[in-house]
């Protein structure tokens, strides 16, 4: 037994007090007048032993009344654990990432964390507790309970070994105190094994609250296929955690404006198709019904006004009417020079570059074109009849592309495509195989069949090329080819303007880090914004001459649609979408961990903590006892004879 006021025993010297009283008793007589003997007092005999026995029971009884009292007032107790006397430091990490939405036994599992902080934790007890984007250092529950209450969901997530590292640097140097690291999450399976490094300083609880969800459906991710003149499709991927489910039903916006539906069954995965009309500014947000997690079923996107393509035909003496008959004017901006009358200035500002059968590259020119190339600018190489074929090659080496060998005199058809090209994929309804062969009188060949495009029919190819350099290996011109007038000249040259141009992303993902072109010039002191309805925001920036490069990461912190600004002018707009990495169903199994406690209630692990520093209090069993004795000597003092 052990007293919370154990100076207050020193009052126990006064138990000698009634032991003296009683030694030193003096005894006073009464006078009694009377007249007669018949007035005198019965006198009841008392012996000499039964005196001293009811005055020593009554000293006996006094002393244990005073007792009891000192004891109570000193407050003894009886610890329950052998460490109860050392201090306690308790640091509380609360995982709020968006699996933390699941539904627990009563609300979301985030909830009913900070419900059994409020509830449990006295009011007045300092603790440490973090999330996943704030901190609270040396807190009470009674100054965080409003912040708690209005806790709201991270669009990022501190991996696990990050946390439990953040969680020791928040306790003291304190050397004696008991240090409790409380970890609550649903400890979301990720690719690396779930481990912690074993700290003899800190007693590691991990508490996984148990969640009732079964099945929660996401849209992944989507992107654009089979883009033409008219349309272009916008394919949907989707998830599934659960068993297989039928007509899931998924919705298309424009803003607020239904454009369509489309109901798709889904097993693991699953896509949906939505056609939509091409060169349309669309503000998108696709929508599913599914009573899992909540914030994996909005996705946001966006498809800007195209600006009309910019394409620069250079030619030496050759006809340029087929380039004018392809490149017009509702969607390129088609300009064609002769070289020696050509303003180099206007190189960078292209999208597409044509050099229509030149017959030599100058050093000033191959300079201009391989910055331009580098720069994301594409470029199509048609040579002529009598080219120099070294400074052909020297520009073909710095701009990564098969070099010419020897010239060809002998006629060849062309008679392969290569369907799987980048520049012809989609291009096609069908595989064409009996269309009329266009023919090339002299031609050069390539010192490498790979990247080819199109092909002879002994296999060496007629068009080659990446996704930045094309290359023909013939002139174009009536008097050395009928490719000019086959079917084939205008998706080839028709698809090599139309990927000149740089879509904008449909989306980028919050959490990570964005840098996002946006083609415009401005002032020397003009910035741009990212606006929505509520906020306006300054990005991290850097300014270019014909574009402005802004990085993203903190900010936006909320998925939706961003305006980007400059001044009071929309330029156009970005959209941004959570991480769908929250979305799994699947958790660690945490008892396979040794060097941790596990618990699936934060209350019962509060409970536990404080268990640890309880005590049975027995003062109100020694008034208890005080109160007994006085009683046995009220009843002493009048019954006992």
């Amino acid at each position: 037994m052990q007293f919370k006021n154990p100076e207050l025993l020193y009052a126990l010297f006064l138990l000698v007090i009634p032991i003296l009283i009683h030694l030193f008793q003096l005894r006073r007589f009464q006078k009694v007048e009377f007249t007669n003997v018949k007035f005198l007092k019965s006198v009841k005999l008392q012996t000499r032993k039964s005196s001293q026995l009811k005055k020593w029971i009554t000293l006996l009884t006094r002393m244990l009344l005073l007792a009891c009292v000192i004891f109570a007032f000193a407050q003894p107790f009886i610890p329950n654990t052998e460490d109860f006397n050392e201090t306690q430091e308790t640091v509380i990490y609360l995982d709020n990432s968006f699996s933390m939405e699941a539904k627990g036994s009563n609300g979301t599992l985030l909830n009913e964390a900070i419900q059994d902080v409020i509830n449990t934790l006295p009011e007045d007890e300092t603790i440490s507790l973090f999330t996943n984007n704030k901190t609270y250092r040396n807190t009470t529950v009674k100054a965080l309970k409003n912040d708690l209450i209005q806790l709201t969901h991270s669009p990022t997530q501190l991996n696990y070994d990050a946390a439990y590292l953040k969680g020791k640097q928040l306790f003291s140097n304190q050397g004696g105190a008991t240090k409790n690291l409380v970890l609550v999450s649903d400890f979301q399976q990720k690719e690396n094994l779930l481990n912690f490094e074993t700290d003899s300083t800190i007693q590691l609880k991990l508490v996984q609250p148990k969640s009732t969800l079964v099945s929660n459906i996401s849209i992944d991710s989507i992107f654009v296929s089979n883009t033409t003149a008219e349309t272009l499709d916008l394919i949907v991927k989707l998830s599934n955690e659960s068993k297989p489910i039928d007509n899931v039903t998924i919705s298309l916006f424009n803003d607020d404006v239904l454009l369509t539906k489309s109901a798709i069954d889904i097993d693991k995965e699953a896509e949906a198709t939505f056609t939509i009309p091409n060169n349309k500014v669309l503000n998108g947000k696709l929508m599913i019904d599914d009573a899992g997690l909540q914030y994996d079923n909005t996705f946001y996107f966006n498809i800007n006004s195209k600006p009309k393509i910019k394409v620069l035909a250079i030619n030496e003496s050759a006809d340029d009417s087929f380039l004018n008959r392809i490149y017009t004017d509702d969607e390129f901006d088609y300009k064609s020079f002769k070289l020696n009358a050509l303003n180099f200035n206007l190189i960078p500002n292209q999208n597409l570059i044509i050099l229509n059968e030149l017959n030599t590259i100058s050093n000033a020119l191959k300079t201009a074109l391989v910055a331009f190339k580098n720069d994301g600018g594409k470029l199509v190489i048609i040579p002529s009849n009598e080219i120099d074929i070294n400074t052909y090659n020297q520009a073909f080496k710095d701009l990564n592309i098969n070099s010419f060998s020897n010239q060809n005199t002998n006629e060849k058809r062309i008679t392969s495509i290569n369907y799987n090209h980048p520049l012809l994929a989609n291009a096609f309804y069908a595989k064409v195989t009996n269309f009329q062969y266009p023919k090339v009188e002299t031609s050069y060949r390539f010192s490498s069949n790979s990247n080819h495009v199109l092909s002879y029919e002994d296999g060496s190819p007629f068009l080659v090329g990446n996704t930045n350099t094309y290359a023909f290996s013939s002139a174009l011109n009536s008097d050395n080819s009928n490719f000019n007038n086959s079917q084939l000249i205008i998706p080839v040259l028709y698809n090599m303007g139309l990927q000149s141009l740089k879509f904008s992303k449909l989306y980028y993902t919050i959490g990570q880090s964005n840098s996002i072109a946006i083609q415009t010039t401005i002032g020397q002191d003009d910035i741009l914004t990212l606006d929505s309805e509520d906020t306006s925001v300054i990005p991290l920036q850097k300014t270019y001459s014909k574009s402005v490069v802004l990085e993203t990461e903190d900010f936006p912190n909320t998925a939706g649609i961003l305006s980007v600004k400059n001044k009071e002018n929309t330029l156009q707009n970005l959209s941004f979408n959570y991480n769908r990495s929250e979305s799994n169903l699947s958790y660690y199994d945490l008892n396979t961990l040794t060097n941790a406690n596990i618990e699936s209630s934060l209350a019962n692990t509060i409970n536990n903590i404080k268990s640890s520093t309880n005590v049975n209090a027995l003062w109100k069993w020694f008034v208890i006892f005080a109160l007994a004795f006085l009683i046995i000597e009220m009843l002493l003092l009048k019954y006992l004879k």
